[in-house]
Parts: structure tokens; sequence; C-alpha cells
């Protein structure tokens, strides 16, 4: 076997010591350290992007604690990055510490993530979400096929075009020995063996032999810029040889080891180099977690139990016994009665699993299946936690604030530490009252960065107040935001720079009216005063030039919604309450021609667009120009304009009756007489079902309407038993579209009401009694039961005689 300068050997007859691992296995790290101790190299070489090697310092702060991940990113272009993730149990973690600690140089001699993140610009198809992420490729070296970066699509990374047919080294080597899952091969023959061995690099000959044997049946495995990858470590090795003697450690994937080995001329490495893309980097340490360690996250890393890794690489001995009490500690803690009994019995059965199953030590399978048997009595929902807990984890790892970053982040952090909002990787609910200051705050920075795409926060509906001054916000932080962060800074070097650059530019950019608004919405939510007088402006003209009364229809309710968002937050709201006006009045003279001759969908998207503009107008404030009053009766005034003309879709119609009669401008009878008309046997049956349609349906309340008005329920009873028997299969699917959005108690009542029929519902007021549950008469009897509670709840016997005692005889 001989050297990459020739020299035979790896170590006693003078060769570089090449140590072999997989990366995030903790077996490779523990015998890397063993390693390490054992030979005492005079400078250590790590497979990495070689611009990280300013930054090898940081691993010795304080304040860094792993996972973290080198991030690369192009200067010009920020959201192509790559990640290079590091924790406590990976190899060239525990490479970097022990060099910190033995002031020892520490050195990455990979490819440089300059050349990388070019290839990744030329081989898009390999980018999945926007940062890269590669699919997983063999898992021998973790990462993949040999420690590519996260999302490159360079040497390493899989997804390139001639990465067609991959070769999973593990996989093979599990084959040959006979079994059927790699990991547990890996974990019997790497996790599972002893410390304390006597020849601490005998771990690594096995394995260099045995990825030598694959190398040379399968050759690159598929993944051609393998062999660039290995000339660029190749002549790092040379170099570092010439400058600090033999006495040189490199830590790699194990695929790559022959490779390193092989005899080559300088020359022939410096050629496959030639010519490489360039990119300019940046590159700096940020936080990663566990979860994104594992496949299931997206992220090949080549471990699903990061958790039980991390956990394997900590325990200082008994690591099962170990294990399964802190399996039991979780589900004490989810109520579940687990008692140090079931903590030995599994113990037990994990043993007794690995012995019939030829195992030196209990794996993860044998410990899961002792919990599930044991602690969870068989039952998956119970384990489904302890993975998601414990197997996998939500570990998030820190770097220290003196790790390089862009301006952006470094204002992001100094917010996150104001508002005392700090990011975990769990999910969360955050409830906010923007009456606080501090709650205040938070909302504007969450919304400010939602407007730089930086997706921290997610608004969700609250389960408590519904009011304009409440929201609740789903918080969860994920790795990959620190690329969206890296991206947002070339709008500016603060969150309130950034967001109102590009909110400005949004709105310059904007193609629809309703685009404008919706960004008008979220720039008074963000309160990005500096930006909402260009986007007014860009509103204005867009509102000026756009006559497609659904355009302005569909663009007025955001308009509404942020008038009511200003008044909470106290910002000035005089000019886009002037443009919401406006924005009405046109709606109210460009509706009625509008609703003229539209087909049955266009009708049901008209029908959506003025229930939005009903609701926008009744929230309008009154300081708009034009008083409140005056809006409203011009906007029913247009209803009943559509209620009356027969050229207006039938949908339509029914609407705008059912909104008169709602909001008190159309009586009762006169509802009851329209209906008539429109249920009457000169009216197409299609025509009559969407009125109906219109009038009770779209989740309304329509159904209550027809349990507590039987005058319109018989109109409706009526004109269906008349429909002829051509034209009912023509009407039924409206009719079961309408009626099927109702509650199943209206449903049953609606039902019950038209079972007895015609006669018992006109014949109530004449035999002196009513349907179920209605009487002609009030019941007295019934009403005082009420009072002895409603006291109560009024404090009228503490205040007797005073104005509570009145708000009960009103109730009476």
């Amino acid at each position: 076997m001989t050297g990459v300068d020739g020299s035979p050997g790896a170590t006693a007859d003078g060769g570089p010591l090449l140590l072999g691992v997989r990366h995030h296995g903790p077996g490779s790290a523990r015998a890397v350290r063993a390693a390490l101790d054992s030979a005492r190299p005079r400078t250590v070489l790590i497979e990495g992007p070689p611009e990280a090697d300013p930054l090898v310092p940081l691993a010795a702060d304080e304040e860094m604690r792993p996972p973290v991940a080198l991030l690369a990113h192009a200067v010009d272009e920020p959201g192509r990055s790559a990640f290079w993730p590091l924790a406590e149990f990976s190899p060239e973690w525990v490479a970097i510490r022990w060099a910190l600690e033995h002031g020892v140089p520490a050195r990455f001699i990979d490819l440089p993530a300059a050349h990388t993140l070019a290839w990744q610009g030329e081989d898009p198809a390999s980018r999945q979400d926007g940062t890269g992420e590669a699919e997983p490729g063999p898992s021998v070296d973790g990462r993949g096929d040999g420690a590519g970066p996260t999302g490159a699509a360079g040497p390493g990374a899989d997804g390139g075009p001639e990465d067609t047919v991959r070769v999973d080294p593990v996989a093979v080597l599990a084959r040959t020995a006979g079994y059927d899952d790699p990991e547990r091969w890996w974990e019997d023959v790497v996790e599972h063996r002893g410390a304390g061995t006597a020849d601490a690099l005998a771990p690594f000959a096995v394995l260099e032999e045995a990825m030598g044997a694959l190398r040379e049946a399968f050759g690159t495995g598929g993944r051609e810029r393998d062999l660039v990858r290995e000339a660029y470590m190749r002549l790092q090795v040379r170099a570092a040889r010439r400058e600090f003697g033999r006495d040189v450690a490199v830590v790699c994937g194990a695929w790559h080891v022959p490779a390193l080995r092989r005899r080559t001329s300088v020359a022939a490495d410096r050629a496959l180099l030639k010519g490489l893309p360039k990119v300019r980097t940046d590159m700096t340490w940020v936080p990663w977690t566990h979860r994104r360690l594992s496949r299931a996250s997206g992220y090949g890393a080549g471990i699903d139990s990061p958790g039980w890794y991390g956990h394997l690489f900590a325990a200082p001995d008994r690591p099962v016994e170990r294990w399964l009490t802190r399996v039991a500690g979780l589900l004490r803690e989810e109520g579940r009665i687990v008692s140090s009994a079931h903590v030995i019995e599994a113990v037990r059965l994990a043993g007794t699993l690995a012995a019939l199953r030829g195992r030196p030590l209990p794996g993860l399978s044998e410990t899961t299946d002792a919990v599930r048997a044991v602690m969870c009595e068989g039952s998956d929902v119970p384990l489904a936690l302890v993975h998601d807990r414990l197997v996998v984890g939500d570990v998030l790892g820190e770097v220290p604030a003196s790790a390089p970053a862009v301006p952006l982040q470094r204002d992001l952090a100094r917010l996150q530490k104001r508002l005392r909002l700090k990011p975990e990787p769990q999910e969360r609910e955050l409830e906010l009252d923007l009456r606080r200051e501090t709650d205040a705050g938070r909302s504007r920075l969450l919304h400010r960065l939602r407007l730089l795409g930086i997706g921290w926060g997610e608004p969700v509906v609250s389960r408590g107040s519904t009011g304009t001054f409440r929201e609740t916000w789903r918080l969860r932080w994920d790795p990959e935001l620190a690329v969206r962060v890296a991206e947002a800074g070339v709008w500016g070097t603060t969150v309130l720079g950034a967001a109102t650059a590009k909110a400005e530019a949004e709105a310059v950019a904007a193609q629809a009216l309703a685009e404008v608004t919706a960004l008008a919405e979220r720039c008074l939510r963000a309160e990005l005063s500096d930006a909402l007088p260009v986007v007014m402006r860009v509103l204005a003209d867009r509102a000026a030039l756009d006559a497609d009364v659904g355009h302005l229809a569909q663009a007025l309710p955001a308009l509404v919604r942020a008038l009511r968002y200003g008044d909470v937050r106290g910002t000035d709201t005089r000019a886009l309450a002037e443009v919401a006006t406006g924005l009405a009045e046109r709606v109210f003279v460009g509706l009625p021609p509008a609703c003229a001759a539209l087909d049955a969908e266009a009708a049901e998207e008209m029908r959506r667009h003025i229930d939005a503009v009903h609701g926008a107008v009744g929230l309008l404030a009154e300081g708009a120009v034009g008083a409140r009053g005056g809006l409203r009766g011009r906007w029913c005034s247009v209803l009943r304009v559509l209620s009356g003309r027969d050229s207006v879709p039938g949908v339509i119609r029914g609407r705008a009756v059912r909104l008169l009669l709602d909001d008190g401008e159309l009586a009762q009878e006169d509802a009851a007489r329209l209906m008539g008309l429109v249920l009457s046997p000169g009216t197409a049956p299609a025509d009559a079902a969407a009125w109906i349609e219109g009038f009770v349906g779209g989740g309304s309340g329509g159904g209550m309407l027809l349990v507590h008005d039987e005058r319109l329920l018989g109109l409706v009873d009526a004109w269906l038993t008349g429909v002829p028997a051509d034209a009912f299969t023509d009407v039924l699917p409206l009719l079961r579209r309408t009626f099927s959005a109702y509650e199943p108690g209206v449903r049953r009542t609606l039902g019950e009401l038209v079972r007895r029929g015609p006669g018992a519902r006109g014949g109530a007021a004449a035999t002196g009694s009513g349907p179920s549950g209605f009487a002609v008469e009030r019941d007295a009897g019934r009403a005082d039961a009420v009072l002895p509670v409603l006291r109560l709840l009024l404090g009228a016997d503490e205040a007797a005689g005073n104005g509570a005692t009145g708000l009960v005889g009103v109730a009476r």
C-alpha cells in the first residue's frame, strides 16, 4: 500500500495517518479520538471546505455548543448555499476539538466551497428546497456520498446528472456479512465495539481494506465528481507533509481513503482541477438541530436516530440501562405509569433479544422492542413520542456572538434578545396582546420577518379573543432560516430597513391591485411607516387604472383590515381610509352592470366578492371621506338594485335579499314576498334553486333562518315539491350543496319540520299549539328558573336595588 507521495505504509513506515470514518458516527468519533491520542500528529487535516480554516478557533469558545454547521453562501446570490453539519458525536468535531486542546493546527482539505457552490449553480436540479438539499447517497460517511455538503450539487452532493447509479458501501458490506439491515451491521461492528483495544489504529486498517475492495469493484460508485475532490485532497495532504513532515493525520470519509492512498502525480491531480467554476463565497457557523440530522427531515445525514447516537457517544457506561431510564422519565412526564420494575424488565428483555438475534449488545431495535412491550403495553402511540423526543430529539446548537455574520443577522439577534424571543427548534404557540409594548414589538418583528421571507413565525387563528389587539403565532426556528436571513441581507443591514426596502420594491413590481392592497395591510401590521407612502401611491395609481369590478372588490377587504390594524397600533391611516372609501364608491357604481349575464361559475365568484364587500363596508371607519351611514346607505341601494334585476343571476339576487334582511333594511314580509315571486311556477327551476342557494347557502346561517321562520321554509318546501320531474335532477346537485353545508342539528330540525308537513306548521296558531320546542305563549315558569343563575352572574344579590335588578327585569 502506497501513500499519496509514493511512500509505503500508513503509519509505521512514514505514510500519512488516514482515519476513514462514517460522518456522525459515535463509534468513529471515539475511534478517532483514541487514534489521535495514540499517534499524536503534528497537524490534523479534516474533510471540509478550506474557507472555514479561520473559523476553527471558534470551536473552542465556551458559547459554542453542537450541533452546529458550517454555512457557505455565494456573496452575490445568498440563496445558493451549502451546509456542513457537525454534531458532538461527529468524528470531524472530535478531531477539531482534539487539535485545539493539544495546540495542533487543524485544517480543512476538501474542495473549496467556492467551486462547490459554482457547481451547484450549474446544476439547479439538485437544489431541492431553496438551500439545495440533496437526497442521501451511500451512508458510509454519513453525508450521503462522501462528506459532500448539504445543499451542494458539486463534489460529494447527490443529484448531479452523473449520479444515476450509486453504490452504498455500508449496504454492500452488510449484505456480504449476511445482514439485511446496514444500520444494524454498522452498530454491531463499529458502535458496539469494545473500548480500550490494544491497537487504536486497527479499526481504520480493517475499514480501509474493505473500502479498497469496494473501490476496486465499483470505482467511483456513480460519483465521478469525487475524482476532483480527491485530487484536491491529495494536493493538500502533500502540502501539509512538506510543512509538518510525516506526522500528519487525515480524518475523511472511509470511501475516500483508497483514493488518498493511490499513487498519482501532482500534474495529474492539478489537471483534474483545471478550469473549475468559481464564485465569491462567505462562510460562518450557524446553529443546527438533531432533527435536521435525520433523514426524515430531508437532509441525507445517513443517520435516522441522532438522539440515540448522541446518547451512545455521551454515555460513560451501561448505555442500555441509561437509555431506558431516560425513556421511563419521558413517559412519566406524559402521565404514563412506569416504575423502576418496568426499567429492569425492559433491560432484561433487550438483552435477551440481542442474544437471540446474535448481536454483541442490544441496539436501537432491541431497546425499541423492549420499550414497546414493557413500557407501552404493545402500543405504538407512546412509542412514537419516544422516537420523536429521544431517538431523534430537538437539540438546538449554539454559536458564539463572535462568529461572522451578515449585519442583518446581528440586528435580528439583538432584537431577539431585547424582545426575549429566543429561537427554539420545538414548535410552540405565542399569544400576543398588542396593547403591551413588548408584545407589540414581537408582532412587528415577526411581521417584518415574514415580509422578508423568513418564516420563523406563522400567524394562526387564536383560540381565545378574536379582537384586533390579539395575535397568535406558531413559532419554530429551522437552521435553513440562516440562509433566508443571508438572502434578505441584500435589502438592508437592519430588519426594519430591509423590510421597508423590500416592501417598496414589491409594491412597484406588483401586477394586480389585490397584491398592492395585501401589501399595504402587511406594511401596517409590520409598522413600516416609511414604506407606506410608496405603497399608497402605487395603490392609488393601480386603483385608478383598474376598471375590473372584481379586482376592486377583491382589494377592498384587505384595505379595511389594514385600517383596523392601523387603529389598534396607533398608525395614521387617513390616506388609506381615503383610498378605501374611493375604492368602495367605484365598486358601488360598477357592480350592477358587472353582475349582468354571468355564467354559473362567474356568478358564484361574484357572490363571494359581494360578501367580502358587504363585510368591508360595515367595518369602514366613520372618519373616512363620507360618513359610515352614507356608505352603508349607498351600499344598501346597490343591493336593492341587484335584488330586483332579472338579468342578474339568481345566486346574486338571493344573496342581496339575504344581506338586506340581515341588516334590517328589508322587512321579513318583503323577503317572503320576493322569495314567493322567485319560487313561482313562471321561474325556471335552475334559476330558483340558485336564488335559494344565494339566500340560505354559503355558510351564512341560512339553516337557522329557515328553522325559525317557517313561512320561508314553507315556501321552499312548496316550491320543491312542485318542481317537474324532468327538471328535478338538474336542480338536485345545487340544492344538495346548499343544504349539506348546514350543521347536523340544523338539518335534523329542518327534516322534522318538513316531516310534519305544511298543515302542522300552518295550523299552529289556530290550534293553540306550536311545533316541538316552540310555544304560542311565553312559559313564565321556565323563564323564572333562569333568574337565580342570572342574578349570580350579574351580581344582583350583592347590589340589590341597583341597576343589576333592572337588567334582570329586562332579561325576564
